[in-house]
């Protein structure tokens, strides 16, 4: 038996199986309709929606997780942040063209010219460029951040404290990430009797961290404040409790930035972004991956409106 990850859909559900691996199910790369537009220049790959009215605006990129390529949940996310007045590149990292097929060994190169390509629009103000990612995205965002000074603020829903085992059907153990072309120290998944358990192979293999010190993301190296919200009922990954690692170790480092830390009981892997609307199609899965519908739902409403808050006091909107 060995433990092989599929991706199942846009709340990132992980189903464990084994023996042949199933085919990747094909990455979602959403139109950004009207609101924004498509580019593929210079290595970026992505949907970018601008800040309506004149002159330069703050800009944000955007994350998803391992649905890959451009999915509706971090779209969705970006269309609200672009209503709010910032510019916003929703980029793709893998699963999309001349990128990886897999969310393994994904070079942090991909983050250096989506930053790049923002810092090169004229309506963009580069001092003031943001990250926000959910799920693996959140790994990213924390990853990249800490290597990058132009990153003045991270928001990450259902955070990872540390860079994870990538999710491979091509056989081996890879790191999610790589960087100048090696790949970055990751901690693998440990799973226990029930291969079907995805949460306790995440848990369990952060019961051996201790012995993989260097595979924990350096997020006192950021250089901007930090929101890091998670459900507590999350069944996917133990996101609330990789968040209150991240926090302690900011605290122990005496990271001199602010630092907000929002856990919901009732949410799981859905806790973050907007709100939806009970007649929203998305609405009846909300609960899929822990919590209760409303408490997902809740959960959104109070925790968006700490994103929007904390986005406008960090990058001065």
């Amino acid at each position: 038996m060995r433990l092989i990850f599929a991706i199942l859909g846009p709340l990132a559900l992980i189903a464990v199986a084994a023996a042949e691996a199933p085919q990747m199910p094909k990455p979602q790369i959403s139109d950004p309709g009207p609101e924004g537009v498509r580019i593929a220049e210079s290595g970026v790959f992505a949907n970018y929606f601008a800040a309506s009215g004149s002159g330069k605006h703050s800009a944000i990129m955007v994350l998803g997780g391992s649905e890959g390529g451009l999915g509706t949940a971090s779209m969705r996310d970006s269309k609200a942040l672009q209503a709010q007045g910032f510019n916003v590149l929703q980029l793709a990292y893998f699963g999309a063209p001349d990128e990886p097929e897999e969310l393994a060994n994904v070079p942090l190169e991909t983050f250096e010219r989506g930053l790049a390509w923002l810092k090169s629009r004229p309506e963009v103000n580069g001092g003031r460029i943001g990250i926000v990612g959910a799920s693996k995205g959140s790994e990213a965002a924390l990853l990249f951040a800490s290597r990058t000074p132009e990153i003045k603020l991270v928001v990450v829903g259902m955070p990872s404290s540390v860079v994870w085992q990538g999710i491979s059907f091509k056989g081996g153990a890879k790191s999610s990430w790589m960087s100048a072309g090696q790949p970055i120290p990751f901690l693998p998944y440990v799973p226990g009797s029930d291969y079907n358990d995805i949460y306790g192979a995440f848990a369990n293999g952060l019961k051996a961290l201790d012995g993989h010190p260097d595979t924990i993301i350096p997020a006192e190296k950021i250089r901007g404040p930090i929101l890091l919200i998670c459900g507590k009922a999350d069944t996917l990954w133990p996101s609330c409790p990789m968040a209150e690692q991240v926090a302690a170790r900011l605290k122990a480092k005496r990271f001199r930035f602010r630092v907000d830390l929002l856990e919901y009981a009732d949410a799981g892997h859905a806790v973050f972004g907007p709100p939806l609307q009970r007649d929203d199609p998305k609405y009846p899965t909300l609960n899929s991956v822990g919590g209760s519908l409303e408490g997902n739902n809740d959960a959104r409403r109070d925790s968006w409106s700490h994103v929007l808050e904390f986005l406008r006091a960090a990058l001065k909107q």
